[in-house]
């Protein structure tokens, strides 16, 4: 009988420690872990957010990126344009300006021919002057100098 008796005491502490527990201890300890799982599910969900916020990141700076690549290129390509016009613009600079100055140089080299031309003919002349000088002073004698000048005063 005691054991039927020790059962039954048992039993009802035991169901005095389940209502006890079932009142008093369950409902803070289901309140900490439905409080546990909001917030574990909050945090999934801003997890969910961030990576969904990082993709969109992540596209919007590969669209940057691409966006950035297409304007470099097209400053490259206007650089270079503006360039090959800088370089023609400077041939052509470079074409008139040796142009003026091969034909100052022509007619600079058309006044220092002129001038020699000048000078070898004031040369040649002197020359030709001091030539019939000499031959004339060689091959004329007085005598018939005075004969030639007087025949010319008797025809006069």
């Amino acid at each position: 009988m005691y054991l039927n008796a020790t059962l039954f005491a048992q039993l009802a502490v035991f169901l005095i420690l389940a209502l006890f527990t079932m009142k008093y201890v369950w409902p803070p300890i289901v309140k900490a872990l439905d409080e546990r799982a909001a917030k574990i599910a909050e945090g999934l969900a801003a997890a969910e957010r961030g990576r969904q916020s990082l993709d969109l990141a992540a596209k919007r700076s590969a669209e940057a990126v691409r966006e950035g690549k297409e304007k470099a290129a097209d400053v490259i390509a206007q650089a270079e344009k503006r360039a090959e016009q800088i370089i023609e613009q400077a041939k052509d600079q470079a074409r008139v300006e040796a142009d003026r100055i091969i034909a100052a140089a022509k007619g600079e080299i058309e006044q220092e021919a002129m001038r020699a031309k000048e000078d070898l003919r004031e040369r040649v002349a002197e020359l030709a002057v001091s030539g019939a000088e000499k031959i004339l002073r060689r091959e004329i004698d007085a005598k018939a100098h005075a004969e030639m000048l007087s025949s010319i005063g008797r025809d006069l």
